[in-house]
């Protein structure tokens, strides 16, 4: 891989920064010679940067939390707001490089990806892997809706003012104002959003799975590591 995606996968700065630091000329070394922008390095090569020996042999972590509704889904810290990672173990959270895959608002719930997987990441969050994630959604009310015409205007797309060209990938009516929405793409309140352009308000949504990971059985608030065979699924697509 490029050696600025491998500085930023480690979790030492964005990929942006660690092309500047490149570019400066004088503080990335890898394997003892002076790196240069585009350079292509593998994981086990070592990388200096300030004469200070990166962690590029990183072991990779993987997470599944259920969030409750009320904490927000970022690594920022606000003092009038819960944060998902004051639900780990403070030593879980010493891993800087550990990020959110997929986030979720701090009005919904459900499941949060944890990883430090730089490259799992982008093919779970990239739309052209085209990888599904679950919801179930509960509307206000309880009178009879429209159903055809709301399945139909969200695979079907339409356009948001403030996201853009937006559908679903599928969406199946439960009953009792419930419908369950798969997306592969994941804008900000991007289902909040649709049901709002018709007229529908959301007041519970849940995310039941990211690709081939489920929630399950997992409590609110509660963690666990991937097992082999989940992360393998994962990868596998």
């Amino acid at each position: 891989m490029k050696l600025q995606k491998l500085i930023a996968s480690t979790g030492y700065c964005s990929r942006r920064k660690a092309e500047k630091l490149i570019l400066n000329g004088k503080n990335v070394y890898v394997n003892n010679k002076l790196a240069t922008v585009g350079m292509r390095v593998d994981e086990g090569d070592e990388v200096c940067i300030d004469n200070v020996l990166i962690n590029t042999k990183q072991k990779k972590v993987y997470i599944k939390l259920n969030k409750p509704v009320g904490y927000t889904s970022t690594s920022a810290k606000f003092d009038s707001e819960k944060n998902v990672y004051e639900l780990l173990p403070e030593k879980v959270r010493e891993d800087k490089s550990l990020h959110i895959v997929g986030r979720l608002d701090k009005n919904s719930c459900g499941l949060i990806l944890f990883t430090n997987d730089g490259a799992m990441t982008q093919i779970l969050t990239h739309p052209s892997f085209e990888h599904e994630k679950k919801y179930l959604v509960t509307l206000k009310g309880k009178h009879i809706r429209d159903v055809t015409s709301i399945t139909n205007k969200f695979t079907q797309g339409m356009r948001l003012k403030e996201i853009g060209n937006v559908k679903a990938k599928q969406i199946r009516y439960l009953g009792k104002s419930r419908f369950e929405v798969i997306l592969t793409e994941g804008k900000k309140r991007q289902i909040r959003n649709m049901f709002a352009e018709i007229n529908e308000e959301v007041i519970f949504l849940q995310r039941i799975s990211i690709g081939s990971l489920v929630l399950g059985d997992l409590e609110e608030t509660q963690w666990k590591y991937l097992t082999p065979s989940e992360v393998n699924k994962l990868k596998e697509g």
